[in-house]
């Protein structure tokens, strides 16, 4: 194969410049966010069995939250994006007030009930006593960082996706370390600081998760960049804006909403199996979102250069780039299970330093991040198309319907079925999930990115060159 196919075919100079200088940072940003969940869960663990369960259960509330938010940042992100490519910066300001104002609204909702209704969240994975205390006690603490964890996660996606990446992995880096040595003293009582156990965890993650957005906006005003603007120009959005964002951006949250209450549903089926079991998961978790930053990386880059070819009308580059990131993304996914299958006992061995784990929670987490590995690239398949492809073409609404049919009308069932009329062993159980969702999600995404329909411009230029596009393809 000569030089020009391999071109066509694995793209250019620009394209992997491109995805890299995107993709590397971002994956960097999730590995150092993703530190910050190891570091609880690390210190967490040497508290032992009950306390780590406690806060993994407490943490899913959190862990709802932030998807919903993922979702409302990847609708922005369509936007952001496609209005990058042709440079509309006001655009930009009015979507960053949309996306802010509406992510407060959810986190209001999140936060009151983590506080007043803790004890029934952490009681709908467990009912007994010790864990619903203890997870209560940090819930109670931890959704008092909510509102600067949305705020982060928005202002960071705004930055990406105008191609500003530093930013976010610089304020990452920071809260990371913060929470690293918060965690340390106020865990342990170090320093003259009191030792508050798993409360001394949610104060740390607190303080943290406010750091995050104080930075970036800090660094914003002295740089004047993407999110500098008067506060009239970016709560400007009119109603017309309002509606057209919600159009595209509520199937994104919608479609998150669907997947994540899914995933929330079998965590409650994990968590009543057994404390010990749901302590695997949530070691499991933790290597999950590690395993993964690479893909998000990669996800994300797909997201900004799919989202700036068809926002600016060059359709044809989209479609063949898109191509690219549909065999690289499972490619990648390949090798990050490779690598979790050869090392994940030494991985897992890290969560019980101080050998206050029982061995049915370690052997468990071995046994069920070995079907994580295997299964991680058919996994990585329908997130390519749906967070990365679909989206950035401004197609929002068919990965709802994918997830519609995967989670819940084959997955969950199943999942609920295995578990409490079969009584099946909750590894089967564990391993259903995964087998439910991802086979027909695969064949889904393959049979709606072929017909092109994926492709919804939100610009008029767009608009313009699709309609000359699928003229052509007619001929």
């Amino acid at each position: 194969m000569n030089t020009e196919a391999l071109k066509k075919y694995l793209g250019g100079k620009r394209f992997w410049k491109q995805t890299l200088t995107l993709a590397l940072p971002i994956a960097l940003q999730n590995l150092l966010t993703s530190s910050f969940v190891l570091v609880d869960t690390l210190m967490v663990g040497q508290l032992g069995d009950v306390a780590l369960s406690a806060v993994g259960m407490a943490g899913q509330w959190s862990w709802l939250l932030n998807m919903l938010i993922i979702g409302l940042c990847s609708g922005s992100a369509v936007f952001v994006s496609q209005y990058w490519g042709i440079r509309d910066t006001k655009g930009i300001h009015r979507i960053t007030g949309l996306a802010v104002t509406f992510g407060l609204i959810f986190t209001a909702f999140f936060l009151f009930s983590g506080l007043f209704a803790s004890e029934f969240i952490v009681g709908l994975f467990n009912k007994e006593a010790s864990v619903i205390e203890s997870g209560s006690a940090y819930l109670k603490i931890a959704c008092f960082s909510y509102p600067g964890t949305v705020l982060g996660a928005i202002l960071g996606a705004i930055l990406r996706s105008s191609e500003n990446v530093r930013l976010p992995v610089f304020s990452a880096l920071f809260t990371t370390i913060l929470n690293a040595v918060l965690d340390y003293c106020l865990i342990f009582g170090v320093f003259g600081l009191p030792g508050m156990g798993i409360e001394g965890a949610a104060l740390a993650t607190c303080i943290s998760a406010w750091a995050g957005p104080i930075l970036i906006l800090a660094v914003s005003i002295a740089k004047k960049n993407i999110l500098y603007a008067p506060l009239g120009e970016i709560f400007s959005f009119n109603r017309e804006l309002s509606v057209h964002f919600l159009k595209k951006a509520s199937p994104v949250i919608f479609n998150e909403g669907l997947w994540s209450f899914g995933t929330f549903l079998y965590n409650m089926v994990f968590a009543n199996m057994g404390y010990e079991n749901f302590a695997a998961v949530t070691i499991l978790k933790t290597i999950e979102n590690i395993s993964f930053i690479f893909l998000i990386g990669l996800c994300n880059a797909c997201c900004v250069i799919l989202g700036m070819s068809v926002g600016s009308g060059r359709i044809e580059d989209a479609i063949k780039d898109s191509k690219r990131f549909a065999f690289l993304i499972p490619g990648v996914a390949v090798i990050v299970g490779m690598i979790l299958l050869i090392f994940r006992s030494s991985i897992i061995g890290l969560f019980n330093l101080g050998n206050n784990l029982t061995d049915y929670t370690i052997n468990t987490a071995m046994i069920i991040s070995m079907i994580y590995a295997i299964e991680l690239p058919l996994r990585s398949v329908p997130y390519a198309f749906i967070v990365g492809i679909f989206r950035s073409g401004g197609d929002t609404v068919m990965g709802t319907k994918i997830d519609l049919i995967g989670t819940w009308l084959v997955a969950v069932p199943l999942v609920v079925i295995l578990a409490y009329l079969v009584k099946a062993p909750f590894l089967l159980v564990f391993a259903a999930m995964y087998m439910g969702e991802d086979y027909i999600k695969t064949f889904l995404c393959i049979k709606h990115y072929i017909s092109y329909k994926w492709l919804k411009p939100v610009t008029q230029e767009g608009k313009s060159e699709l309609v000359k596009f699928m003229a052509e393809k007619r001929k």
